[in-house]
C-alpha cells in the first residue's frame, strides 16, 4: 500500500516534514499526546483470517480519522494465530490472536484529532465478539 492511499487528517504534517507541529491535544481539560486503548476481544470469532484482519486495520484508520503507513500481519502455525501492526502517522494498532481460546488482544494509539475509541466498535462487529474489555490510557498528560 501507498503512504498516499489512507492520507485522511492533519498528520500530512508529518508526512511532509513539518516538525513544528506536535498534535498534542486539549479534551475534556486534559492536554495529552493521544489516547491508547488497550482492547481484549473474548468470545471472538475468524481470528486466523489475515485478509480480515487487515481490511479491519484499514477501516479503523480511515473511520478514526488516522493515517496509514504501513500493515504486516503474520500467521503463527499451526494455530493460524495472527500478530500485526498497522503503522500509522498518528502511532499504531496492533494485534496478536489466540483462535484455540476465542480470544484476541488489540492495542490501539492515536495522537492528535484522531478518535481511537471509535475502534471497539469496529472490532467487536468485525470478529463477532461476545465481550469487549477496554483500558484507556491518556499518553504525554502532564508533559510541559
Amino acid at each position: 500500500m501507498s503512504q498516499t492511499a489512507l492520507q485522511l487528517t492533519p498528520a500530512n504534517d508529518i508526512l511532509a516534514g513539518n516538525t513544528e507541529a506536535d498534535h498534542f491535544i486539549q479534551r475534556g481539560g486534559k492536554v495529552y499526546a493521544g489516547t491508547h486503548l488497550i482492547i481484549d476481544l473474548l468470545g471472538a470469532k475468524n481470528l486466523t483470517d489475515k485478509a480480515l484482519m487487515e481490511a479491519t486495520f484499514k477501516r479503523i484508520v480511515r473511520e478514526c480519522g488516522a493515517t496509514l503507513l504501513h500493515i504486516h500481519v503474520h500467521t503463527f502455525l499451526p494455530s493460524g494465530g495472527l500478530s500485526g501492526v498497522a503503522v500509522l502517522a498518528e502511532s499504531h494498532i496492533s494485534v496478536h490472536t489466540w483462535p484455540e481460546r476465542d480470544y484476541a488482544a488489540f492495542d490501539v494509539f492515536m495522537c492528535g484529532d484522531a478518535k481511537p475509541e471509535l475502534a471497539v466498535d469496529i472490532l467487536r462487529e468485525a470478529f463477532s465478539a461476545e465481550e469487549a474489555n477496554v483500558q484507556t490510557f491518556y499518553r504525554g498528560e502532564g508533559v510541559a
